[in-house]
């Protein structure tokens, strides 16, 4: 009985091995792919929301274009990979995209960290006019993306 589990163990963790490894080498998005925005707002609608929501639609927008502008030579929208472009998918290539992601992970928990202690301090005005300048900076991105 025992020698069952031990084999029944062990294959339980060379099939799981196998399919991290798998998971490992298959391509990557090159932008995030949980970024989106889910509602574009007009003037009136963000003068009608309290300070906080708007901080969080700031913060959301800021990490939008944080993802996306240094990328719109390759892609607007996640779901591109180095491997759909060309790229090969090769231990080097992997490595630098996963070293992009984690700092860019990195930058935007330590700009989310500062924008929490100082975002408040902000004009409610002057947070509504960059709310609104960058969503057109991200509806263009959509644009962008349609012509190329």
């Amino acid at each position: 009985m025992k020698t069952k589990i031990i084999i029944l163990s062990f294959s339980l963790f060379f099939v799981a091995s196998i399919g991290f490894a798998q998971k490992k080498d298959e391509p990557k998005s090159i932008i995030n792919d949980k970024i989106s925005i889910k509602k574009y707002y007009n003037k009136e609608e963000l003068e009608r929301l309290q300070k906080g929501e708007l901080l969080t639609l700031y913060t959301e927008r800021t990490e939008a274009l944080i993802e996306t502008l240094p990328y719109i030579a390759f892609a607007t929208k996640p779901g591109i990979t180095m491997s759909s472009l060309g790229i090969p998918n090769d231990n080097d290539n992997r490595k630098i995209l996963e070293e992009k992601v984690e700092s860019t992970k990195d930058f935007l928990e330590s700009n989310r960290g500062f924008q929490n202690k100082i975002l408040p301090y902000s004009d409610t005005n002057k947070l509504i006019s960059a709310i609104l300048f960058y969503e057109e900076i991200l509806k263009s991105l959509h644009e962008y993306s349609e012509f190329h």
